[in-house]
């Protein structure tokens, strides 16, 4: 009979993404994630796997939080111009309370060369960021708040790369106006 677990599966792969997050795959090692997480080799292995398992699951729970999180500002904001602004400034914000960068960007640059199923998560999820924006594109346009010209898929694709692109400058710069500037740039696209 198996003995029943003596923790919380949520809250060690919570701690595994944030340790993830912060030192990358190839520089966590199977040591200091068991330190980390609080639970004996054996239960991580039972549990979760080998550690590109337990890595790929980490990364799926980024996704999702991320994710809903921008679902949320959605669903609370009356403007589809300042839910926009949100999404970039928030990568800025990131920086301040997290590790550094975006752990969906840094598993982008790491790893998705030369494995294809983080490859795959990275691109789903930058597909459904694009969608969000392009819908919040697609609504301002019929609240008035943007131009009916603006093509909504261009437009979106542009603005999830700019989006992108600040994600990964924010790991390297500290300028906080020259982010702001960037953001100010891209903002007025929507006009």
């Amino acid at each position: 009979m198996a003995r029943p677990k003596e923790f919380d599966e949520d809250i060690v792969l919570q701690k595994a993404m944030q340790l993830f997050w912060e030192q990358g795959y190839e520089k966590t090692s199977m040591h200091q994630l068991v330190a980390h997480m609080g639970i004996h080799k054996g239960s991580l292995y039972d549990t979760f796997g080998e550690k590109k398992r337990l890595y790929n699951l980490a990364l799926q729970r980024y996704c999702e939080q991320y994710e809903a999180s921008i679902n949320h500002r959605v669903e609370v904001s009356h403007s589809a111009k300042e839910t926009i602004q949100q999404l970039f400034e928030r990568a800025i914000r990131e920086r301040e309370d997290k590790p550094q960068g975006c752990f969906i960007v840094n598993t982008a640059v790491e790893l998705s060369s030369h494995d294809a199923e983080a490859r795959d998560r990275v691109s789903l999820n930058w597909e459904r960021v694009e969608e969000i924006i392009r819908n919040l594109i697609l609504q301002g346009q019929q609240s008035g708040e943007f131009s009916e010209t603006l093509d909504s898929d261009q437009l979106a694709s542009c603005l999830n790369n700019a989006l992108i692109g600040l994600r990964v400058m924010v790991k390297t710069n500290p300028d906080k106006e020259k982010l702001s500037n960037i953001i100010k740039v891209n903002m007025s696209l929507l006009k």
